[in-house]
């Protein structure tokens, strides 16, 4: 993993020399909760400005980047990152949380994060990431290693959002998605059975084929459920 970084930040010093303010590292690599075959490599990288030449500078490397199983980076200016954290609530407090400065200027560490529209932020991505969880399993019941799949894939999202949820309720969130599963079983009741198979076919504990997705399923969105309604009752 280390190689990689930095065969990424030698390219875009390179690409974009005294135009380039920091590259962070952020999400599970961040917090020591990585697991390959399933957790990206998330990265923020920060300009001075962002015009075409910019774009066209990151366009080879990012095309790079997305082939080591990746997505494209986080681009934004130096001025955004100021300035977008009131609509950008869930990811600029991922980012501060959990983060490895790989290059340049600490522009996350002090960073005052906007949260007038959290609580709406974190409701909203919840009750679309069920929907788009729905939508896609309609088409997928009659295929378990489809629908195996797609659960495999949304439990990280589902965790990084229960954590905010956590947060949203005054309560002290923990990093690793274990955890976080962990409080709000404790917190809002739910069954942390679902997620905790998902987590040990991703952790390799438990053999894919061991896990029914079509009953795991059924309790999976309830669970998601009674969260989205814990954050509808937080005070607006």
């Amino acid at each position: 993993m280390d190689k990689v970084l930095s065969q990424l930040v030698e390219k875009l010093q390179k690409a974009h020399g005294e135009r380039l303010v920091a590259v962070v590292l952020y999400g599970s690599a961040a917090a020591g909760d990585h697991h390959a075959k399933f957790s990206d490599l998330n990265i923020l990288c920060v300009l001075r400005e962002i015009t075409p030449r910019e774009l066209g500078a990151s366009e080879e490397i990012f095309r790079w980047w997305r082939e080591q199983g990746s997505p494209a980076p986080l681009l934004l200016s130096e001025q955004e990152v100021i300035t977008a954290t009131d609509c950008f609530a869930i990811e600029f407090h991922d980012i501060q949380r959990q983060h490895r400065l790989l290059y340049g200027k600490d522009v996350i560490t002090a960073l005052t994060i906007d949260d007038s529209f959290y609580r709406a932020q974190v409701e909203h991505e919840l009750r679309a990431k069920l929907l788009r969880l729905r939508q896609k399993a309609s088409g997928m019941l009659s295929d378990a290693d489809l629908l195996r799949r797609l659960l495999l894939d949304s439990v990280s999202t589902f965790c990084v959002l229960f954590r905010h949820a956590l947060v949203l309720r005054g309560v002290p969130a923990p990093a690793r998605k274990r955890d976080v599963i962990e409080r709000a079983r404790e917190e809002f009741g739910i069954d942390a059975a679902p997620f905790q198979k998902l987590l040990d076919v991703r952790e390799e504990r438990l053999k894919p084929r061991e896990l029914e997705p079509v009953s795991l399923l059924t309790s999976y969105l309830q669970q998601i459920s009674i969260v989205i309604d814990a954050v509808d009752r937080v005070e607006k």
